[in-house]
C-alpha cells in the first residue's frame, strides 16, 4: 500500500531536511490498525533526530512522527472490527508525518470530536508530564518544583499537574513573552534565563528552602546547577538534550555538553538521598505500553473534568513542515505544534 509521506532525506535545516514523498507501507499487522491521518504532533526529539542526535530515530530516509489524530480505515486479524470508522488519537513509533499510518491497535483512544491540536497537546508530551509528575516519583504536596522550558509542550503541562499536587512552582522561561502564559498557568514564581542567572535567581527565591523537583529536557551545564539546589528526597527528571542543538564544532560540543553534565557517583547520591530519573518514554512504551495508555486516559479525563488546559501554540499545514520545524527550533515556541494534511 503507498500513501504519501514528509520524509526524513538528510540531516540538517529543516529547509533541506525534509521531501514530500511516497512510501511503500508494509502489510498490515494482526494487532495493528490504519489510520487516515487529519493531522500530526511535532516533538522536540524530532528536531533531534533531524540533527542526527536522536539515536533511536530509524537510518535514513525515515518518516519521524510519534502521533496523529485521523479516522481507523482498516484493522487486523486480531483488533475489533468495531475500531473501523472510529476518529482517534494514536501513538506511532515514527511513521507519524504520513497520511496513512499504521500503529498498534492498544496504542489508540477514541476521541469523537475533540479538536486534533488539543488531542495532541495532550498524547506524547502529556504523557510524559503525567508519567514524571504523577507515576514514576510524584510529586507532593508543598514541595519546590523547578521546571525548565515551562512555556513549551512538557512544561505547560507540568505546571498545572504541580500546582495540582500542591506544589510551589518556580517557571524558567528564555524569554518575557512567556511570562504571562506560565503565570496564567499557575506558576509561582516566573525566572527568565536569558536576562539572569536561573540558579542565582531560585537560590533567593527558595531562601532557607531547597528544590525538590527540577524537570530538566535541557540537560548540559544545568545538570551540575539544578543537583546542588536539589535538597534531601530531591529529583532531577531528565528528559532531553535540546543544549546540544546549536552545538558549532561537531564531536568538540557534544564532547562539551557531557562533560558539563558532571560525573554522578552513586555513593553520593545515596548520602545525599538525592536521585536523578532518566525519562525516554519511547522505552517505555517498548516495554510498558499500558503504562503508556493509562497516562494518555488520566490526562484526557483531567481535560474533560477542566481540571488542566492546552495551550495550541501554532497549526501548520504539511507544506509547511519547515516552519513548523523551525519554530519549534527557535525556543519561541508555546505549547503544542501541530501540522495539518492540505
Amino acid at each position: 500500500m503507498e500513501t504519501e509521506a514528509i520524509v526524513l532525506c538528510q540531516i540538517g535545516p529543516s529547509a533541506k531536511a525534509f521531501e514530500h514523498r511516497i512510501v511503500i507501507l508494509p502489510e498490515l499487522g494482526s494487532d495493528e490498525v490504519l489510520i487516515e491521518s487529519e493531522a500530526f504532533g511535532l516533538n522536540y526529539a524530532d528536531v533531534m533526530a533531524r540533527h542526527g542526535l536522536y539515536k533511536e530515530a530509524p537510518p535514513l530516509p525515515c518518516v519521524l512522527g510519534y502521533e496523529l489524530v485521523g479516522i481507523v480505515k482498516q484493522v487486523g486479524s486480531n483488533c475489533p472490527s468495531e475500531w473501523i470508522g472510529k476518529r482517534v488519537l494514536a501513538f506511532s513509533r515514527f511513521g507519524g508525518y504520513a497520511k496513512l499510518v499504521q500503529t498498534k491497535v492498544n496504542a489508540i483512544v477514541a476521541i469523537d470530536n475533540l479538536p486534533a491540536e488539543i488531542a495532541m497537546s495532550l498524547s506524547t508530551q502529556g504523557v510524559t508530564a503525567y508519567y514524571m509528575s504523577d507515576v514514576v516519583s510524584p510529586i507532593r504536596k508543598n514541595e519546590q518544583v523547578l521546571i525548565h522550558a515551562a512555556a513549551g509542550g512538557v512544561g505547560s503541562l507540568l505546571i498545572q499537574l504541580a500546582k495540582r499536587k500542591g506544589a510551589t512552582v518556580y517557571a524558567k522561561i528564555g524569554s518575557e513573552d512567556k511570562r504571562d502564559l506560565a503565570k496564567k498557568l499557575g506558576a509561582d514564581f516566573v525566572i527568565n534565563y536569558k536576562t539572569t542567572q536561573y540558579e542565582v535567581e531560585l537560590k533567593k527565591l527558595l531562601g532557607n528552602q531547597q528544590l525538590s523537583a527540577s524537570f530538566n529536557p535541557v540537560a548540559g551545564d544545568t545538570i551540575k546547577k539544578d543537583m546542588k539546589l536539589l535538597g534531601p528526597n530531591g529529583r532531577l527528571y531528565l528528559f532531553g538534550g535540546s543544549q546540544l542543538i546549536g552545538g558549532k564544532f561537531g564531536l568538540y560540543s557534544k564532547l562539551k555538553f557531557i562533560w558539563d553534565m558532571g560525573f554522578v557517583l552513586p555513593i553520593g547520591l545515596m548520602m545525599q538521598s538525592k536521585s536523578m530519573v532518566g525519562v525516554n518514554m519511547l522505552k517505555i512504551a517498548d516495554s510498558y505500553p499500558e503504562v503508556i495508555s493509562t497516562c494518555l486516559q488520566e490526562m484526557l479525563q483531567l481535560f474533560r473534568n477542566n481540571e488542566i488546559t492546552t495551550h495550541v501554540g501554532g497549526v501548520f499545514t504539511d507544506d509547511q513542515i519547515t516552519e513548523a520545524h523551525e519554530l519549534l527550533e527557535s525556543g519561541k515556541s508555546m505549547g503544542k505544534i501541530t501540522v495539518r494534511w492540505n
